[in-house]
């Protein structure tokens, strides 16, 4: 096959396109999409000046798509004094893979000369990911210990540095799989915290004053073109999956995007465009209404809707066994 764009040989061809591109075509169209992306979304606001920068946490992982975000994010603003990124990584505490990770997210920002911080469950619940899924003291599956404490770390540190926006390394399939799960759970008020915390462009959205909003640069991008794109430019990603990973319902999601993608070229960009507009009409349903007071956890001091919050009460769990 060769690119249409000058006729070399091609490294890839997007069936949803029809485009046949070539490394260095391959990579301009990603880097291109991810900083429309950013324009779309309005990430910099128009007031952000060097004298007052736009401070950004990156949820630098070491897998493919933070690594990929980082190095285009690095690229874009790394000389733009109006924007200043620091990389954020959370050990677990899973033995061989996330200390591999941990090294590629130490050699990035070491080749990126960009500031970065590493904060662990161990030093700051007394826990480790491995001993809690040997324990497993509610019966969940591993990612829903996990999902709650990496949020509470990844919005504590955010918070604490001060950050106007958190960063995190979702591609398209991440998305189009949480989109289709929150349809067929037929939860349209997620749909609308979804398109406020997350989802919307900035001037769209109505944010909460308890949590640093969140973007992802990288919704655009399928997962094989990340790590197409992470393979062509040596980034030091660490592609592997966790070895607790057990999402059963996003698994299953997942299989079908891939059936659907395969059999229907552009399932995923489809799904996304008309889930974005339902959730912004969503967002506009159910903003106003009533909902649950935040206030602080009696315990911990972090934002929740009861006197304990969710952490907390997993780790009471967990000290209980």
């Amino acid at each position: 096959m060769e690119c249409d764009k000058c006729g070399s040989d091609a490294v890839m061809h997007a069936g949803y396109s029809g485009a046949h591109l070539c490394e260095e075509h391959f990579r301009a169209s990603v880097e291109k999409r991810v900083r429309r992306r950013i324009r779309r979304d309005s990430l910099v606001p128009r007031d952000a000046s060097p004298d007052d920068p736009e401070r950004w946490v990156l949820g630098l992982s070491g897998g493919k798509d933070s690594v990929v975000l980082a190095q285009i994010l690095d690229e874009t603003f790394g000389r733009d004094p109006r924007i200043e990124i620091l990389a954020l990584t959370i050990h677990e505490g899973i033995e061989g893979y996330r200390d591999e990770s941990v090294e590629a997210c130490v050699e990035l920002a070491e080749t990126l000369d960009l500031r970065h911080e590493l904060v662990s469950y161990e030093d700051e619940f007394d826990v480790r990911m491995d001993d809690v899924v040997e324990d497993d003291p509610e019966g969940m599956a591993p990612c829903a210990y996990c999902g709650v404490f990496r949020r509470d770390l990844l919005e504590t540190y955010a918070e604490e540095f001060d950050a106007d926006i958190l960063l995190t390394g979702h591609n398209l399939d991440d998305e189009a799989q949480t989109a289709l799960m929150n349809v067929f759970e037929g939860d349209v008020e997620q749909m609308a915290k979804h398109f406020d915390a997350s989802l919307g462009p900035f001037d769209e959205r109505t944010e909460s004053p308890h949590f640093v909003p969140r973007a992802k640069p990288l919704r655009d991008i399928p997962e094989k073109e990340v790590a197409l794109y992470a393979h062509l430019r040596d980034l030091p990603a660490h592609i592997t999956e966790c070895p607790h990973a057990s999402e059963a319902f996003r698994g299953e999601i997942q299989e079908l995007l891939l059936k659907l993608e395969e059999d229907h070229p552009g399932t995923r960009h489809s799904i996304i465009s008309g889930y974005e507009e339902i959730a912004s009409m969503a967002a506009d349903r159910y903003r106003g209404e009533s909902t649950a007071e935040m206030r602080e956890c009696e315990r911990c001091g972090s934002k929740t809707t009861r006197e304990v919050c969710r952490k907390c009460r997993l780790l009471e769990s967990l000290e209980a066994v």
